[in-house]
């Protein structure tokens, strides 16, 4: 690996091995449990518990010394990358309510560890496995293997089927593609807090296409296969069922025909309650399930004309009860009890992070570049817990509330007066940020110039990414490593979130309903042009435009539309044809092409293809299972059929993102050709 910026910024994941991460804490709020590597280009995660009494902090489990830190599987893989963390080792971890064994899973395998004496040892659960939940008692773990849930003793006996799939198309207990990717939904199967049943998916994935992936550069390997319900195709068909530990089974009925997502399903103290969606996602209920007979009643019902919004963490409930969710009312986006809004008008909720007694922890954003922790508790309101720009996030127990902070400063988790030491690798260049409002709509924007810069006119690079999944332009320095890099080797860069981006309330959010392009694209522009007029030294005749993914898409977007203001632009893993990519994700903002086709060609870049006339670098991973080499593939194809030169970087074995890769080097090298820059 080069030992160049970029080579570092690949190792160390953009500086973020060696960080605690997965953190939870005990019920008595005594002990911090996390995950960390032993260094900032260590990539294997390790299993560490720090007393908040005592300070002193200890490895639990060490997967090289089990001889387990292989890679995860392709699935677990598909959903960290999601997160931008591609480590390897303990994959994941559950303690039982009594913090007496914890279990965790790496290498595909099952152990187990006591978290006072350190003792661990391999289960001989059947491998390989995924989706390990250990029971609230202790006693047993629920794990998926060969798409069948399967129980073990927590003492490793008893290894038996709970529910084993009828046919290949089926599994138990695993959450679908578009539960995983697109709802927030992780998990198939909960335990009941009394330990003595389970509340389990059972998904039929007959219906949905097959594509597959193959790797050229591994010609003797065959395809794999994936379940992939592209936009306006059929989705798995899933249902819910009640197992118990001595193999007796109830069905839910979940009382609503037309649901065709389940959203979440959460099992507490207060009974067993889940949500759904309905294919137009213009509803989404909550219900309330009997668990003795599978019968489900209505706890509350939330419908909008574009969309209704899935917000992390909800719903939950306070120990007296109190259905906590969200609702979108006018332009604020409230956190709710029992359905009454309970947070300021302009307070935008954007997650809850559960409950402790009556107290509700959660994070919002006041200015749409921060995001606050924030508590809610009866007769008190909410409070703001921090106050230091950035992006907060927390946990809480027993009164004791571990917050994540991430500035411009850099990174810390803090606790009770105590700092979670963090062995990351900092990074030998710190970004330097300035913020501004542009244009009419107010975008929050960002800009950064090279070090040391003494105002001589710049070429400008756009480094969006535009989609309704993330925002860029924020006070956290991790967002900025790669941008302040291309602005050190001379340029103006600037980092602009559009409408549709979240933290600005639910009319932002819906603008893009029916056009992923137009406003996406004007916003940009704005941006621009507002940085120029504050800044006339940079050069509007040299502007190149680069993203991923969504941000892929944009830069494309851009040079293939408005060239008069783009002039060169690298696309990685563009989402170029809507019709490629997933059901709930896309007909979310775009519709069901079925009944809508017009919006999906207003937003392909596919018809666009013989209009461009700037340098174009399209960059795709081969193994990608998010956005498929497809998209690439096929604005290539019609590139070339339409006569435009373009550039094709492909990355054999890479998936969506690209860990320990220089990608960078090769971005820079093509902009200073296409941009003229000696």
């Amino acid at each position: 690996m080069s030992s160049t910026y970029p080579g570092l910024l690949a190792r160390t994941q953009r500086f973020r091995l060696g960080r605690p991460q997965r953190l939870s804490l005990t019920p008595d709020g005594r002990r911090v449990l996390f995950l960390r590597s032993r260094g900032g280009e260590d990539p294997v995660r390790r299993l560490w518990q720090l007393d908040l009494e005592t300070g002193v902090e200890r490895l639990l489990a060490d997967p090289l010394a089990a001889g387990a830190a292989a890679a995860p599987t392709a699935q677990e893989q598909t959903r960290r990358e999601r997160a931008r963390d591609q480590g390897s080792g303990i994959v994941d971890y559950h303690f039982d309510q009594g913090v007496r064994v914890v279990a965790y899973t790496a290498a595909q395998h099952l152990h187990r560890v006591d978290p006072w004496t350190g003792h661990g040892s391999r289960l001989p659960a059947r491998t390989p496995l995924t989706d390990a939940v250990l029971s609230p008692d202790g006693t047993a773990v629920a794990y998926v293997h060969a798409g069948a849930l399967r129980l073990i003793g927590a003492d490793g006996a008893g290894d038996r089927p709970l529910a084993e799939p009828e046919n290949p198309d089926v599994t138990y207990g695993l959450a679908e593609h578009v539960a995983a990717e697109s709802m927030d939904r992780q998990r198939g199967h909960w335990w009941s807090p009394a330990s003595d049943r389970l509340a389990v998916c059972r998904v039929d994935n007959g219906p949905v296409a097959t594509w597959y992936l193959s790797d050229p550069a591994r010609p003797d390997a065959p395809p794999t296969a994936h379940r992939y319900p592209a936009a306006g195709t059929a989705n798995a068909l899933v249902s819910l069922h009640i197992l118990d530990r001595d193999g007796g089974r109830v069905d839910v009925d979940l009382g609503w025909a037309e649901y065709e997502y389940l959203v979440a399903v959460v099992w507490d103290g207060h009974g067993l309650m889940a949500v759904l969606q309905n294919r137009p996602q213009t509803v989404l209920r909550t219900v309330a399930i009997d668990p003795d007979t599978g019968l489900t009643r209505t706890l509350a019902e939330s419908r909008d004309r574009a969309w209704t919004q899935i917000v992390p963490g909800v719903p939950c409930r306070t120990a007296s009860g109190a259905l906590i969710a969200t609702a979108d009312l006018g332009d604020t986006r409230y956190l709710t009890v029992d359905g009454e809004p309970v947070t300021p008008a302009g307070l935008q909720v954007a997650e809850v992070h559960g409950c402790d007694g009556d107290t509700v922890l959660f994070g919002a954003s006041e200015e749409p570049t921060e995001r606050h922790l924030w508590t809610w508790a009866p007769g008190v309101g909410a409070e703001r817990m921090t106050t230091v720009p950035g992006r907060h996030s927390g946990i809480r127990a027993a009164g004791t509330t571990v917050i994540n902070s991430a500035t411009l400063d850099g990174h810390a988790v803090t606790v009770s007066g105590r700092t979670v030491k963090d062995l990351s690798v900092p990074s030998p260049s710190v970004p330097v940020v300035s913020f501004l409002r542009a244009g009419e709509r107010e975008l929050r924007t960002a800009v950064l110039f090279p070090a040391g810069w003494q105002g001589e006119r710049l070429p400008v690079l756009m480094d969006p990414y535009g989609g309704p999944a993330a925002q860029r332009a924020v006070a956290d320095r991790d967002a900025f490593y790669a941008s302040q890099w291309f602005a050190d080797q001379g340029f103006a860069v600037i980092v602009a979130d559009g409408r549709g981006t979240p933290g600005r309330g639910p009319r932002w959010e819906r603008a893009i309903h029916g056009d992923r392009s137009t406003s996406l694209l004007e916003d940009q522009i704005d941006a621009l042009h507002a940085v120029a007029r504050q800044h006339p030294e940079i050069d509007l005749t040299r502007v190149g435009i680069r993203g991923w993914s969504a941000g892929g898409y944009l830069a494309a977007l851009a040079v293939l539309r408005r060239p008069d203001v783009f002039h060169a632009a690298v696309a990685g893993a563009p989402v170029t044809d809507h019709l490629l990519y997933d059901t709930h994700w896309q007909e979310r903002f775009l519709g069901d092409p079925r009944l809508d086709p017009d919006a999906y060609r207003r937003s392909s870049l596919i018809d666009d293809a013989a209009k461009l006339e700037r340098p174009l670098m399209l960059i795709h991973g081969l193994r990608d299972d998010n956005v498929y080499p497809v998209h690439t593939m096929r604005l290539s194809a019609a590139l070339l059929a339409a006569g435009r030169p373009h550039t094709v970087l492909p990355l054999p074995g890479a998936s969506h993102m690209s860990p320990g890769t220089d990608l960078l080097t090769p971005q820079l090298r093509f902009l200073r050709e296409a941009l003229n820059i000696h």
